[in-house]
C-alpha cells in the first residue's frame, strides 16, 4: 500500500491554498437545500472563523436565497435557471435597503461552475446530482480547498478528479467518509486494514425483497433517521446512496473493493469506523446531525466548537450492527461492480438511477424496479471507456445513453404492468 498513489482526502494533508489571518472565505454551492442551509447556519454562528463570498442555487427558492445573500452580505449569487433572475432580483431589492449595493447575479447552467472558480479558500459543493462535477473540477482546477458533499461528482468523474486534486485538497463533508477522514487521522495507509462503512438501513431494514415489492414512495421517503432531499432519502431506501458511498470511499482513501465493507447500524450513532492492522478498530460517533461533517470540511484541520451535539453519555443506549441483506439490497454489490469496471461504468449506474427515483416517485416504476433496470442499463452499457482517454465528454455522453436507455425501460415496464 506504500506504493499506492498519496488519497485524495488525507487527514494528515491539508491543502491550503490561501494564508493569512482572518475568517476564510467560503462559497457554497446548493446554499437553499439540505447542506446549504445548514452550512449557513453554521457559518452565521460563527463568523470569526467563516465569511461566505458566494452562493449559488437552482433557483426554486429565490425569496430563500435572497435572504440568504443579504443575512451573509455575499459578493456574488449564482441561479441556474436564468428565467428566474428578474424574481430573483425583485426579491434582493426587497430584501436590501435603499442604498444598499445589490450582489453580482450569475445565470445559467455554468454558473455555479464560473462561482466554484472565483476567489475563496473553500468550496463546498452542497449540488445534488452529477450536474456537480463541472463545479467540481473548476474548485480544483482553480486551486480551492474542496468541501465536498456531492458525491456524485467524484463517483461519475472519478478518473478526471483524481488527475485534479492535489493530496489534501479534497475534504469529504457526507457523514461516513468525514468519519473515515477522522479515524484515518490515527495511523498511516499502511495500518488500514479495512475500512466499514455505516448504513442506517433505511425505513426498509428487515424487509425482504417480496416484502419490497409494494412499498410507496410514501413509505421510501420516510427515513427512520436523517431528514435528507427526496433524491437521497429514497437512495437510502434502496441502499443506492451506501453503494454510492463504498465507491466514493475507494476513489477518496485508495483502498481496496474488497477492503471496504458496509454494515447496518440501526441507530446512525457510529458514522463509519476503520480497521487496522494490529486488529484495533476507531469509530467516529456523533448523534445524528449533518452539521458536524460540515464543520469538519470547511474547518480542517482545526475543529468548530459546539457545531453539532454531543452525546449525553449518562443516557443508557443500545447500538446494533446487523450484517447488509445482498438478496434484498442488490445495489451495493452492484456498485462494486462498477466501481471496479471504473471509467464510465460510474456515470451509467449513478444516472440510470436518477431516472428510475424519478420514475418512482411518479408512479412509473414500482420500488424493486428502480434497480432491476438500473443492473440492465449497466448491463447493456457493455465495456466502459477507461483509463488516461476519459474525459468529460465521454461522461456526459454515457451518462446521456444511461438516462434514455433507463426512461426507454421504465416505459416498457409501465406498459406490461397496464395490460
Amino acid at each position: 500500500m506504500s506504493d499506492s498513489p498519496a488519497p485524495l482526502a488525507d487527514p494528515h494533508l491539508v491543502h491550503d491554498p490561501v494564508t493569512g489571518d482572518g475568517p476564510k472565505d467560503v462559497v457554497v454551492l446548493g446554499s437553499t437545500g439540505s447542506i446549504g442551509t445548514q452550512a449557513i447556519d453554521l457559518v452565521l454562528r460563527n463568523p470569526d472563523r467563516f465569511r461566505v463570498t458566494g452562493l449559488s442555487a437552482h433557483g426554486g427558492r429565490v425569496a430563500l436565497l435572497a435572504e440568504q445573500a443579504h443575512r451573509l452580505r455575499v459578493r456574488t449569487v449564482a441561479v441556474a435557471r436564468e428565467d428566474v433572475v428578474p424574481a430573483l432580483r425583485e426579491a434582493l431589492t426587497a430584501e436590501y435597503g435603499a442604498g444598499e449595493p445589490l450582489p453580482e447575479i450569475l445565470a445559467g447552467p455554468d454558473a455555479a461552475t464560473e462561482l466554484a472558480a472565483s476567489d475563496c479558500h473553500t468550496v463546498l459543493n452542497g449540488i445534488t446530482g452529477s450536474i456537480g462535477l463541472a463545479p467540481t473540477l473548476a474548485a480544483l482546477e482553480a486551486g480551492r480547498t474542496l468541501a465536498l458533499a456531492n458525491k456524485e461528482s467524484l463517483i461519475v468523474g472519478g478518473p478526471l478528479v483524481k488527475a485534479l486534486a492535489k493530496p489534501g485538497q479534497i475534504i469529504p463533508v457526507d457523514s461516513e467518509h468525514a468519519a473515515l477522514f477522522q479515524a484515518l487521522a490515527a495511523g498511516t495507509r499502511a495500518d488500514v486494514r479495512k475500512l466499514v462503512v455505516t448504513a442506517s438501513g433505511g425505513p426498509f431494514r428487515g424487509r425482504t425483497k417480496e416484502d419490497l415489492a409494494h412499498v410507496t414512495v410514501e413509505d421510501a421517503l420516510a427515513h427512520p433517521t436523517w431528514a435528507m432531499g427526496p433524491v437521497i432519502t429514497i437512495n437510502s431506501a434502496t441502499l443506492v446512496n451506501k453503494g454510492l458511498e463504498v465507491i466514493e470511499a475507494h476513489l477518496l482513501y485508495d483502498i481496496p473493493f474488497d477492503r471496504i465493507e458496509v454494515v447496518v447500524h440501526p441507530q446512525s450513532y457510529v458514522h463509519s469506523m476503520v480497521e487496522f492492522t494490529d486488529g484495533s478498530t476507531l469509530a467516529q460517533a456523533t448523534p445524528p446531525d449533518m452539521r458536524g461533517p460540515i464543520a469538519i470540511g470547511l474547518g480542517w484541520p482545526e475543529r468548530v466548537p459546539d457545531a453539532a451535539p454531543a452525546f449525553d453519555w449518562s443516557t443508557a443506549s443500545t447500538w446494533e450492527f446487523f450484517p447488509l441483506d445482498d438478496e434484498a439490497f442488490p445495489s451495493v454489490n452492484l456498485a462494486r461492480h462498477v466501481g471496479e469496471l471504473a471509467g464510465t461504468a460510474p456515470a451509467v449506474f449513478n444516472a440510470a438511477n436518477e431516472e428510475c427515483v424519478e420514475a418512482f416517485r411518479q408512479g412509473a416504476l414500482p420500488f424493486n424496479g428502480i434497480m432491476e433496470t438500473v443492473t440492465r442499463v449497466v448491463e447493456e452499457h457493455g465495456t466502459p471507456v477507461t483509463g488516461t482517454s476519459l474525459t468529460v465528454s465521454d461522461v456526459l455522453e454515457a451518462e446521456t445513453w444511461a438516462r434514455a436507455r433507463a426512461r426507454e425501460l421504465t416505459a416498457q415496464t409501465a406498459t406490461a404492468e397496464a395490460r
